[in-house]
């Protein structure tokens, strides 16, 4: 848009993310992921009761703020407005938007600079691809199919603008209302991300009965993209992933 301020060079990368009582699951992991290509990680702890503080100030690019009541199931809007104010405060130019559970594929690594110093696009969008009851295969039936869905997860920060958030107490999206207008050129990323989210069968059940109690009438989701957590095996259509090679350069 015009008179917006881009910088073509040495841009600024920020992580952004929210999160509770992630210290047994894949934290460590993504965090060391994330310190190899960006500059700061903004953490809004949403009031966690295990180890994840500890884990989180252990990391020399974290800058760590704690809640000390859980928001994520009474206003989610409101907890992601608050991590956003946190980020804007650090100066970002790009901001990555994260969970605990999303790595990107290692050549992230080698094609971040290309994908934030340039003034042609604003956003990056990405595929996600949910790894189901194990780290090997991940889901392609119905909503779970990552081929067509691309999800914007890299956005360059204008300080120039007023940023809101839809009055939502669940799925709210990760980002204001001024990335979901239209308002900038966006470029499709062929970098795919592991969510591990669902890897663990076991966590299937607990994860459904939470969302469906934080959203009973099915006012802010797919009622049908939650009941098909629990689908009898034969109506999951998985595939294996395959690692790319990452190129010499």
């Amino acid at each position: 848009m015009p008179g917006m301020v881009r910088k073509i060079s040495e841009n600024k990368l920020t992580a952004m993310m929210i999160f509770r009582n992630e210290a047994n699951r894949y934290l460590k992991d993504v965090l060391d992921h994330l310190t190899a290509f960006v500059d700061y990680i903004i953490i809004l702890d949403d009031a966690s009761t295990d180890e994840t503080p500890e884990i989180c100030a252990s990391y020399q690019k974290v800058i760590l703020h704690r809640n000390e009541e859980s928001l994520f199931y009474q206003h989610e809007a409101r907890l992601r407005a608050r991590l956003w104010e946190l980020t804007a405060e650090s100066g970002p130019d790009w901001i990555l938007a994260v969970d605990a559970d999303e790595i990107f594929e290692d050549r992230i690594q080698n094609e971040i600079k290309s994908l934030i110093d340039q003034v042609d696009f604003d956003g990056v969008e990405f595929r996600m691809f949910d790894f189901w009851k194990s780290a090997t295969h991940y889901r392609v039936d119905g909503f779970w199919n990552p081929w067509p869905r691309f999800s914007l997860l890299l956005a360059r920060y204008f300080p120039e603008i007023e940023y809101t958030w839809p009055d939502l107490p669940f799925h709210s999206g990760r980002w204001p209302v001024f990335y979901r207008g239209g308002n900038f050129i966006t470029f499709q990323s062929d970098i795919r991300v592991k969510h591990y989210g669902w890897a663990r069968g076991e966590e299937h059940k607990e994860k459904y009965l939470a969302y469906k109690a934080a959203d009973p009438e099915g006012k802010y989701s797919s009622r049908e993209h939650l009941e098909s957590v629990l689908a009898p095996q034969n109506a999951v259509k998985l595939e294996d992933w395959i690692e790319a090679k990452t190129l010499p350069f």
